[in-house]
């Protein structure tokens, strides 16, 4: 079988030193697809990268984008297009219309039509759909969302782009059953495929019994902005602080989020929509402020961490927290963090409730609720052999079912599943 995944317009492939959750997905799939199926990979082209190399058996083609940019910065200041009815539409943002990462889309589809490939494997950006199909009308495509976009944006945008999708991926069933019940017609096409992560990478760290006595450590690992919730994990430590003595807190990740149109303009979760004030501001500064100095000393900021060394930052810490206030739709770090033996403090929304089994592996808290995971984080931090116990489940339960050897194969299964459907009498 011949297998093209497109990776979304906003990264590059394989892996870069630091990178995001969606580029580790494409590279763990496309890798571990590629011991019994052809793959070929397309990103955007970075600076000091080639055209075309193969690694580790895949092929990766990538695609310089000189004109994207330029055309919806023209599209956004041009007089013409800000007159025209439901331009600014969040609904119908320009990132996502038909003229988004056109000239991505267009290459992408076009280098296809000599690849003969059974399936292209599209993430997130749905315009991109339209354009494969043009060209490639035999090709069977499957759109891969790990985000909400297909059930926020413009039904009737999105419903024609669902029509030309042979399989419809999303990365938990909170998802699917979203975009099941948005376009039922679609329904039969919808499948739930979930991350995983790489348990040979992320270990538990053998020393970590009986290291009370230097502290209790909190890890965060995302970005540092407002719908992830670290003002919520302050708040929590910051009523803590005085009662645990020892208990320290570590904030990995970047200090930047994606532009507002991509979530918080596109939302009516009330609880999202609370944060507003937080995005007016420096979210940063706002979080050092929230602490005084004596606790900050305490808070452990660390930017921007390669994905190759976070192995180290699970290792080093004793719970995870992911205090989201938005829907998360499914997260990658939290697989990373079972898979390292760590108990996890999660919020119960989104796909979080799908990887945390709630009492077993970690504690669900409500979004948004400070006391509610302070409480958590207490039970915890006092209790090393609940620690313990949970980080054991947690690991048991990411082998079980979110290795990328098993994603891959779930992945192989719906193809011929609906490879099958399709070529039946």
């Amino acid at each position: 079988m011949r297998i093209a995944l497109v990776h979304q317009p906003l990264g590059i492939l394989p892996v870069p030193a630091t990178t995001g959750s969606i580029e580790v997905l494409n590279y763990q799939t496309a890798r571990h697809l590629s011991k019994s199926c052809e793959v070929i990979v397309y990103s955007r082209r970075g600076l000091d990268q080639r055209t075309a190399e193969i690694q580790e058996n895949v092929r990766y083609q990538r695609v310089t984008t000189h004109l994207d940019d330029r055309l919806l910065a023209g599209l956004e200041l041009h007089p013409k297009v800000k007159r025209l009815p439901g331009f600014r539409n969040p609904k119908r943002p320009l990132f996502a219309s038909k003229f988004g990462h056109f000239e991505y889309g267009l290459k992408v589809a076009t280098d296809l039509r000599q690849r003969r490939c059974d399936w292209v494997h599209i993430h997130n950006f749905s315009q991109i759909v339209p354009l494969v199909r043009a060209f490639n009308p035999g090709v069977q495509i499957a759109l891969h969302m790990n985000c909400e976009w297909l059930t926020q944006l413009h039904p009737p945008m999105i419903r024609s782009r669902l029509q030309k999708c042979d399989l419809i991926i999303g990365c938990s069933e909170f998802i699917t059953q979203k975009i099941r019940q948005s376009f039922p017609e679609f329904a039969n096409r919808c499948r739930t495929v979930h991350n995983g992560a790489d348990f040979e990478t992320f270990t538990p760290d053998a020393d970590r019994v009986g290291r009370e006595k230097n502290g209790v450590r909190l890890l965060f690992v995302g970005r540092i902005w407002p719908e992830k919730g670290s003002h919520v994990l302050l708040e929590a430590f910051k009523s803590l602080a005085e009662r645990f003595p020892n208990l320290q807190v570590e904030l990995a990740g970047w200090k930047t989020g994606p532009p507002p149109e991509f979530i918080f303009e596109l939302t009516d979760d009330p609880k999202v929509l609370e944060l507003a004030p937080l995005y007016r501001r420096d979210y940063f500064a706002h979080l050092q402020n929230m602490i005084p100095p004596h606790l900050w000393r305490r808070v452990s900021v660390q930017d921007a961490i390669p994905h190759s060394e976070l192995a180290r930052h699970y290792r080093d810490a004793d719970i995870f927290v992911l205090p989201s206030v938005w829907n998360e739709p499914f997260a990658l770090v939290i697989l990373e963090a079972m898979s390292s033996g760590l108990p996890v403090i999660a919020t119960r929304g989104g796909g979080f409730p799908e990887a945390v089994a709630d009492g077993e592996t970690g504690i669900l808290v409500e979004r948004g609720d400070a006391a509610g995971l302070s409480e958590a984080i207490a039970r915890l931090v006092k209790n090393e052999e609940l620690r313990r116990a949970m980080g054991q489940a947690g690991r048991r339960r990411a082998l079980a079912l979110f290795t990328w050897e098993k994603i891959s194969d779930d992945l192989l299964r719906l193809y011929r599943e609906f490879t099958r459907r399709d070529s039946a009498p």
